[in-house]
């Protein structure tokens, strides 16, 4: 699969981004390692999502949850909003954070 963030009337990463971010255990998205999870737009970066074969997809999770459920649950999400049930997503927990933690910060 090319990157679809340039495939027109496909979905793009703003919106699996907003799909990610609605779900209430993510706290945000990260960019991984060297920031290299990423789609680049015409003057826009979208950190966390990258559209590729697998899609790509890191967040800051809050603590409370198993992991392995929630980026389950993540990975759904994604796969609506393309509209492939068959697509690879690959999920990163890049940190945790505390669920009342200000502002998303992860735990110490």
């Amino acid at each position: 699969m090319s990157e679809l963030a340039g495939d027109a009337g496909a979905p793009g990463p703003q919106a699996v981004a907003d799909a990610v971010l609605a779900h209430p255990s993510v706290l945000r998205l990260d960019g991984g390692p060297f920031g290299s999870i990423a789609s680049y737009l015409p003057g826009l970066r979208v950190q966390g999502v990258r559209l590729a074969d697998p899609v790509e997809i890191a967040v800051v999770l809050r603590l409370g949850r198993p992991f392995a459920e929630v980026a389950d649950e993540v990975a759904d999400r994604v796969r609506a909003v393309l509209g492939d049930d068959t697509l690879a997503v690959d999920v990163t927990v890049a940190d945790v954070g505390a669920a009342d933690a200000p502002g998303g910060a992860a735990a110490p």
